[in-house]
């Protein structure tokens, strides 16, 4: 710790309900709802009242909370500081895990490194630096390209950071890299959803995967979660990480026994106070046929206290009873027992589902992440998944700021979302990009790649002929054809012809305006090599993408680097 906090007075309560309600007095511009949020907090854990005035709340997600406060220095001086308050059902070793990304990877390179962790019972407070930053969507449209390309230059360095050391961040996503215009610092945060690698030098990584196969937070029960008391004092984050490992280690046997795995959803992008301005897709329901592309060995995974055999094409040999379920729109699946050996389902590489594929359980693979931003291979429930990702949703980053557009992707599923990637990428490149990771994927036409400088410049409304790459953008006609189709839900095939028709609105109306020339802060001038490193990002073969590494290598970075 190299700065030191300074206590006003000794714990005494009388003292401490005194700077309670200061400082609660202090923050009487806020909402009652934030006042009561960090009412709760202090209460929760009562040491910060000692060291922190809390300012306001600053961010909230679907596992914690952030708060903006000042920190009294010994010096004399108040430093800002994030507090970033866990929920009470967070896992342990989750947290622990959280921790020790923070203090091994944090620090340096753009990456969020932690000062102090309070704990108190089963509440955790994560003490980090504060970086003053900008709302991604405030800024959008009037970021100069060579501001774009820092920015991207910078977020490489963060994710060729965490991927030396084997972490899949799993969240990359403008909120979660912020970003001062003014002072050009940038930071990585929220590492509550990171995995690691076969390889991975968090230790603590390796021990929640093998916990955490589907790649979700774990939730305890509160009276499980609340049963260790800790002093009230400041720990230092590698002893808390070490303290909750062990804890969590000692009880993992019984754990398991009692709680329930529960797929965690990705942490949503904080809405509330977005401009509007409309997403390149939009919310309608179309839908592609991912299903396993070959035989998968007889991987066991617990979820809902039930045995789950991952999807194959085949049905399992042994004979066995499928109890009927009610699926999502409503249809009960059929009940299916002692099935011939070697029967083939009879709607493989169609465009629908038979009751056989109704029968099976549904196939778990790692899917945490923000909408939007999720890769292919994550999209289709691909069980194997690397760093590539975090590389995918820099590129849908990049794709946001060349384009002028955010959020580019919006669906309401995960095949939606393919669909979507279908449109830009196109249809038989996905379909090749998903046999390499053994998936198949049905789609009933062609759907033919976009240009992405054509896209990008008719999107941001900055149509530069002379700078425009080869290829030609597919035809109104030609989109309006194209018909993937969902083979998990027995309706009819619906049309990508409006998405597509929304699509080229977009283009042809709000990229219609034109650019003045005073105004176009080099996007005039946007060359080759920022679309050929979007090509690269945007690899739908996760084996082929290029890493973190190689992308600070790639020529459009060459003035930086020099």
């Amino acid at each position: 710790m190299e700065t030191a906090l300074h206590s006003p007075c000794d714990e005494q309560h009388p003292q401490q309900a005194e700077d309670f309600h200061r400082n609660l007095e202090q923050n009487s511009k806020l909402s009652a709802g934030v006042k009561k949020d960090i009412e709760k907090l202090y209460e929760a854990v009562p040491q910060l009242v000692n060291v922190f005035k809390i300012k306001e709340k600053i961010g909230e997600g679907t596992f914690s909370s952030v708060y903006l406060a000042t920190a009294q220095l010994q010096t004399g001086y108040e430093e800002k500081m994030a507090l970033k308050h866990l929920i009470p059902t967070s896992h342990p070793l989750r947290i622990a895990a959280e921790l020790q990304c923070l203090t091994v990877a944090g620090g340096q390179d753009n990456v969020m490194g932690v000062k102090y962790c309070f704990r108190k019972n089963d509440h955790v407070v994560i003490v980090m630096p504060y970086l003053e930053h900008e709302s991604f969507l405030d800024i959008l449209n009037s970021l100069s390209f060579e501001e774009v390309k820092e920015y991207m230059f910078n977020l490489f360095k963060a994710l060729r950071r965490i991927h030396h050391f084997g972490i899949v961040h799993r969240d990359v996503k403008p909120s979660n890299f912020l970003y001062n215009r003014q002072l050009k610092k940038y930071a990585l945060v929220d590492f509550g959803l990171a995995q690691g690698t076969p390889d991975t030098k968090i230790e603590l990584l390796k021990t929640a995967h093998s916990e955490d196969q589907q790649g979700s937070r774990l939730q305890t029960n509160p009276t499980v979660a609340s049963g260790n008391r800790v002093s009230d004092s400041v720990t230092a984050p590698k002893q808390i990480a070490q303290q909750s490992a062990t804890k969590a280690a000692d009880r993992r046997s019984s754990f398991l026994s009692k709680v329930q795995m529960k797929q965690g959803r990705g942490g949503k992008e904080d809405s509330g106070h977005h401009s509007v301005q409309r997403s390149v897709f939009g919310e309608r329901n179309f839908n592609v046929y991912s299903s396993t592309h070959q035989e998968s060995s007889s991987t066991k995974l617990i979820k809902q206290s039930k045995m789950i055999d991952v999807s194959s094409r085949k049905l399992v040999t042994k004979k066995k009873i499928i109890s009927t379920k009610t699926v999502s729109n409503g249809a009960a699946r059929k009940a299916a027992s002692g099935c011939p050996l070697n029967l083939l389902c009879d709607c493989y590489a169609t465009d629908r589902v038979c009751s056989v594929c109704l029968s099976r359980r549904q196939q778990v693979a790692p899917r945490a992440g923000t909408p939007g931003f999720r890769a292919p291979e994550v999209l289709t429930k691909c069980p194997t998944q690397t760093t590539a990702i975090d590389m995918w949703s820099a590129g849908i980053i990049f794709l946001s700021l060349l384009s002028g557009r955010y959020p580019f992707f919006k669906a309401s599923d995960d095949l939606t979302a393919l669909a979507q990637i279908m449109t830009v990428r196109g249809s038989r490149e996905t379909i090749q990009a998903a046999r390499t990771f053994g998936k198949s994927v049905v789609c009933t036409q062609v759907v033919p790649t976009q240009n992405l400088r054509s896209l990008c410049e008719k999107l941001r409304g900055t149509n530069s002929s002379s700078k425009r790459s080869q290829g030609e953008r597919p035809s109104r006609s030609e989109n309006n054809t194209a018909l993937p189709v969902a083979a998990d839900k027995p309706c009819a095939p619906k049309t990508l012809g409006k998405q597509i028709q929304h699509l080229e609105s977009c283009r042809e109306g709000d990229g219609a305006l034109e650019m003045k020339a005073t105004d176009m802060k080099g996007w005039d001038q946007v060359p080759d090599e920022a679309y050929d490193l979007l090509d690269k990002l945007l690899d739908l073969n996760p084996a082929t993408r290029i890493t973190a590494k190689e992308a600070l290598l790639h020529p459009f970075f060459k003035d930086i680097r020099l």
